[in-house]
């Protein structure tokens, strides 16, 4: 059951939301409900809309359709906007003073006192945060954690019905961090508390629901103890934020040079025809070094036979005119030769391969191109592998049994399997075939951050060309022209 499913006379509802800010971004059609209890982390990638939605609930933005009932009269918001507003507010004060002197500014002291409604509170918060010898400071002359300590008290002592924090934790030390942790379990006891963090592995114990957010949209709501939709969004959001990059090749397994003047593919007048059947015709084709292309089309167009042709798999392809990789087909090339600089991944290979294996060495087998692994490993192999399950999320689980994994789970492992040699091409056919839309996202997030951040060309094969991945700048449609 969704989270809105159910009525709640106390809840804060939002229902088909779409929100305006300046211009700049947009929400769209935001349904979500806050009961009684409930305390929320908003998640979600930059750019994703986290801040947007946390600051519609302090009534921000411009509504252009949708309802909100439910909103308390007072909502504390933290946040660095709130922060940037309150900091530019001081400068126009300067800038509005007509005096022949030079303004200090606004103490901090009065900025807390502005809006707090618990003094005894205030003076606690001041001393606890170290703030003390700053209160007859100029509210703009402080460092930036120093300010955010500042919105911090305004927030919690002006006994807010609901409390929305922005990146709480950014520009804390650890001994604030800490306090705000401890201090902020306690008001989750009496208050609702919306949080938007960057990194989901700060996400506080007290959390019972996760939304996530992209593109403006809200496209999941999790409780936390559902331990599958958690785990599965976990790894979705680690993809999306981790600052891990994609692990190096091993420089014992280099492959050999290419020519980086030749193009990696390259197909004149393609064709594929049978007796009975044309499946496509005079097709012109070149992918070149570090390209990403989407190939898309309906089933029948000739996307799997546009892929054998490149790996050599299709009996036409010595019929065509194709270079791949320096080599022209046909001029005494092996098979094996063409596929060392490819990494593929489809149904069918996670079909095949069904070997009861750990993790780790799942990742390995991709140095040797084997379903199962029956060399030994290096060093340098097992670190690499171990890095790949670092950026997967997956670090503790390295000696699972694949067959004992999800089928999104065994997709991702076989990704980071094709890539751990650094093909200068990889192959991704239908690879969120068969997949739910929470595990189609966590492996178009690897995909994502494969395109991003190595020097691999993807080739990413699905059925519909609307559905893009960052970093995917040129698209095939057969049937169309490539652009």
């Amino acid at each position: 059951m969704s989270n809105q499913d159910v009525a709640c006379p106390d809840a804060i509802c939002l229902s088909g939301l779409s929100v305006d800010f300046d211009g700049r971004f947009q929400l769209s059609d935001i349904s979500w409900t806050i009961r009684p209890g409930e305390h929320w982390l908003i998640a979600g990638g930059n750019g994703s809309g986290k801040s947007a939605l946390a600051a519609v609930l302090a009534g921000e933005g411009e509504c252009l359709s949708g309802t909100q009932s439910g909103l308390p009269d007072r909502v504390a918001l933290v946040s660095y906007e709130r922060q940037s507003e309150l900091i530019e507010a001081e400068r126009r004060k300067d800038d509005a003073d007509i005096l022949d002197v030079i303004s200090e500014g606004t103490p901090v002291a009065e900025i807390i006192d502005a809006v707090c409604l618990d003094d005894e509170l205030a003076q606690t918060l001041v001393d606890t945060l170290g703030l003390r010898p700053l209160m007859g400071r100029a509210f703009r002359k402080l460092s930036t954690g120093e300010t955010r300590k500042v919105m911090l008290i305004r927030a919690l002592t002006s006994r807010p019905e609901l409390l929305v924090l922005d990146e709480p934790f950014d520009g804390l030390d650890h001994d604030s961090l800490t306090w705000l942790q401890d201090h902020l379990r306690v008001v989750a006891e009496t208050v609702p508390i919306v949080i938007v963090l960057n990194r989901f592995d700060e996400c506080p114990e007290f959390i019972t629901h996760v939304a996530y957010i992209d593109h403006g949209q809200l496209l999941y709501q999790v409780r936390r103890d559902d331990e599958s939709a958690f785990a599965e969004l976990y790894q979705l959001l680690h993809l999306k934020t981790s600052e891990l990059d994609v692990p190096m090749a091993d420089p014992a397994a280099r492959l050999p040079a290419l020519n980086p003047s030749d193009p990696l593919v390259r197909l004149t007048g393609a064709t594929i025809r049978y007796p009975d059947n044309t499946v496509f015709e005079n097709l012109d084709w070149t992918i070149e070094a570090n390209q990403h292309w989407q190939l898309s089309g309906p089933n029948g167009s000739g996307k799997t036979c546009l892929l054998s042709l490149i790996t050599g798999d299709h009996p036409q392809c010595y019929v065509n005119d194709i270079k791949v990789f320096g080599f022209q087909r046909g001029t005494g090339e092996s098979i094996w030769q063409i596929k060392q600089y490819i990494g593929y991944v489809s149904t069918a290979l996670q079909w095949e391969y069904r070997v009861s294996i750990g993790l780790r060495n799942v990742i390995i087998s991709g140095f040797y191109d084997s379903i199962g692994l029956y060399n030994k490993s290096t060093d340098m192999q097992k670190a690499i592998a171990d890095q790949w399950l670092a950026l997967l999320g997956m670090s503790d689980r390295a000696d699972e049994p694949f067959n004992g994994l999800s089928y999104g789970e065994q997709r991702l492992l076989l990704i980071a399997r094709a890539m751990v040699k650094h093909p200068p091409l990889l192959i991704l056919d239908e690879p969120c075939l068969g997949l739910d839309d929470m595990n189609r996202q966590v492996v178009l997030a690897l995909i994502e951050r494969i395109c991003t951040a190595s020097e691999t060309a993807v080739l990413y094969v699905n059925h519909r060309s609307e559905d893009r991945i960052r970093g995917i700048d040129h698209h095939l449609a057969l049937g169309h022209r490539a652009r």
